[in-house]
């Protein structure tokens, strides 16, 4: 192993340009959610280039690939990355600015797809090296419910031939390039979207004992839930219920018929996930009526919370830290924002882990989802070098 590990490294170290190449073309040109047409045949080109045989139009947008080592009956892995960006405008003044208006790669998934096709140049070059096969995932629409995870599995994806486990990545802005992080067991939480819709009698607010205030009947509402978090849920299961939308349509002397509230429900646990559903109808319904009012309540189930296999884990750790260093591999705290890479994670044992991409003495800290997200390039020579170095000795584990 010492062997192909050296190879690796060298590898990743001679094509970072190239790497880097085909990331600034990705963030040059996002695409949203089962959009990603021009980054699909940009994937396609590159690996009909490396040679590698693949499959287009999975779920739509998605490419599954193939990449034979000796043996490759003997076992098979697959790695992981999506594709698609944001509806939001980039403010960064760099050479690889997004051409297209209003879209970016504000969630590094530019990094992902590029380390990704990165991976299966190496991988593809050191083919008589390892045993196996390594399937390659490239996603559509991680972005948006109900997510290009479930669909491409539904495709099928996981079959012929099935993995034993399947790995992905995503980038880190609180770590520095170079580092990477792991955590075993319960990851990032299920992803609720909680819509309630209050009705009342509207009218005049200088009347309201004529009336039956849907505001008022909503505040109480959005006051009351919070108990769900801070008296009924277990200490132990974190949980966190948020509002982030209240559209009431009256006027400052208009006391309109309807409000609409939004939020999200995100949490480590299905029983209790269900049992929250079921008390937050309770408690929204029994108010609004309370009040001389209704409550319709619509609760979207999004993602399941991501659970890391506690052995793979541990071997991933194992592995980071023999290529990387000790020093380049932390433990991750929970996560309460989510991921639809659980849905892998419930077919095989699974490893979901983050990739360190800042580098504070240059400036580039910006978080996820913000207009002047960017990374360290030369986070994609760690990025594809610790890829490769897990496939093969996942190939391998027992």
């Amino acid at each position: 192993m010492d062997q192909i590990k050296k190879k690796i490294r060298a590898l990743s170290e001679e094509n970072l340009q190239l790497f880097i190449g085909w990331r600034r073309h990705l963030h040059a040109h996002p695409e949203l959610s089962m959009q990603e047409h021009q980054t699909a045949a940009f994937v396609s080109a590159r690996l009909t280039e490396m040679k590698i045989p693949h499959q287009t139009g999975v779920a739509q947008t998605g490419i599954v690939a193939m990449i034979h080592g000796r043996n490759p009956q003997k076992k098979t892995i697959a790695l992981r990355a999506d594709m698609d960006a944001l509806p939001i405008e980039e403010t960064n003044d760099v050479p690889y600015k997004s051409q297209n208006p209003g879209v970016m790669h504000a969630c590094g998934h530019d990094v992902h797809t590029a380390s990704l096709l990165g991976v299966a140049h190496t991988l593809s070059t050191l083919k008589d090296d390892f045993e196996g096969t390594v399937k390659l995932f490239f996603q559509p629409s991680e972005e948006r419910y109900p997510g290009g995870a479930i669909q491409m599995i539904r495709a099928g994806v996981m079959e012929n031939p099935r993995p034993a486990n399947v790995f992905g990545q995503h980038v880190y802005p609180e770590l520095e390039a170079g580092m990477v992080g792991v955590r075993a067991g319960d990851y990032m939480a299920s992803t609720d979207e909680i819509h309630l819709t209050v009705t009342g009698k509207g009218g005049h607010g200088a009347q309201p004992s004529q009336h039956v205030d849907t505001v008022l009947i909503a505040s109480h509402i959005v006051v009351a839930l919070q108990q769900i978090v801070s008296r009924q849920a277990s200490p132990d299961m974190p949980t966190v219920l948020s509002f982030g939308r209240f559209i009431a349509n009256g006027q400052t002397n208009i006391i309109p018929d309807q409000v609409k509230i939004a939020g999200t429900l995100r949490t480590f646990d299905e029983a209790w996930r269900q049992e929250a559903h079921q008390r937050i109808t309770a408690i929204a319904q029994s108010i609004a009526q309370g009040m001389r009012g209704r409550c319709e309540v619509f609760i979207d189930p999004g993602y399941p919370f991501v659970y890391n296999d506690p052995a793979l884990a541990a071997n991933f750790k194992k592995w980071a830290v023999e290529l990387l260093g000790a020093d380049k591999v932390i433990d991750l705290p929970l996560r309460m924002t989510g991921e639809d890479f659980s849905y892998f994670a419930n077919e095989v044992p699974s490893c979901f882990y983050r990739l360190g991409v800042a580098n504070n003495a240059r400036g580039i800290t910006s978080s996820l989802h913000s207009s002047t997200f960017d990374v360290d390039e030369k986070s994609l020579e760690t990025s594809v070098a610790l890829m490769a170095w897990i496939a093969v000795n996942a190939l391998t584990a027992g």
